[in-house]
């Protein structure tokens, strides 16, 4: 039995190479005996692989499952990674079109508006600003400055996993064929831009474009959803998640989400053009 991997709220154990165990920080029965029934309803609608429990111990808030292969892609840095957007943007189009009715008592309603996440992300601000390169300073400090977009109407909430980074995506580290989602424990009825920023965030523009058409063709159009407004919510999601990201690297010492966060600014806060 040897580590696996830590988060924020749970600890995972690899068992043989066939088994993972997970324990959270701060068991919840009631929380675990709901993503188990979850899982058991994802499995039945997600065109990629999920876990699929084989023991819950909500009292001790574990839970068992015989583990996927692959690889996360936290790990690895993969040559095309469009291509991997384009096939979660098709797993995400599967998920936003599960009735939300079906999924009650199984997930939250997750309703933050954008202005909370916005003040969230300028709390963080002063620990990871010494980390930053100056010239990525500034447009840091610009975006948290302006007004947040507009918050989803309400009825654009579908369900979505809630936590879709590269480190719960695994890869085939030969073919780069996504094998499985994992961690499902924060999924909810949200904005679907929750998830698209994390592809933006962890993956470059050019792969939220991939996972947006891909979503609209596996969806035969994004019907409900103003495509340049959930874009741009993306965005502000991605440039949230970074500073998170970068303060959580930083809090834990995981250097795998500080270099991935600072590889970001590239893209999401650019440095000015020098004149």
């Amino acid at each position: 039995m040897t580590p696996l991997g830590e988060g924020l709220d749970n600890v995972t154990y690899d068992v043989d190479g066939e088994l993972v165990v997970r324990f959270a920080r701060e068991p919840d029965p009631e929380r675990l005996d709901r993503e188990t029934r979850l899982l058991a309803a994802m499995a039945r609608v997600s065109p990629l692989p999920v876990p699929e429990p084989v023991l819950a111990v909500p009292d001790l808030g574990c839970l068992a499952y015989p583990r996927l292969p692959g690889v996360p892609l936290l790990e690895l840095a993969p040559p095309r990674p469009a291509a991997i957007a384009a096939t979660l943007g098709a797993f995400l189009a599967a998920l936003h079109g599960v009735s939300t009715a079906s999924m009650a008592g199984l997930v939250d309603v997750d309703d933050v508006p954008l202005a909370e996440w916005r003040r969230e992300a300028a709390a963080a601000y002063p620990d990871v600003a010494p980390h930053l390169p100056p010239e990525h300073r500034r447009p840091v400090e610009a975006f948290l400055e302006a007004a947040p977009p507009a918050d989803a109407a309400a009825d654009a909430a579908v369900l979505s996993h809630d936590d879709l980074g590269i480190e719960h995506v695994l890869v085939d580290p030969r073919t780069w064929s996504v094998t499985g989602v994992i961690d499902w424990s924060d999924a909810a009825i949200t904005d679907p831009a929750r998830d698209f920023g994390r592809i933006h965030r962890d993956l470059g523009p050019e792969s939220l474009g991939a996972a947006l058409d891909a979503h609209a063709a596996a969806a035969r159009g994004t019907a409900g959803h103003d495509h340049d407004a959930l874009r741009d919510r993306a965005r502000f999601h991605a440039r949230c998640g970074l500073l998170e990201d970068l303060a959580y690297g930083l809090d834990t010492g995981r250097r795998a989400y500080v270099d991935k966060s600072l590889a970001a600014l590239a893209w999401l806060f650019p440095a000015p053009l020098s004149r």
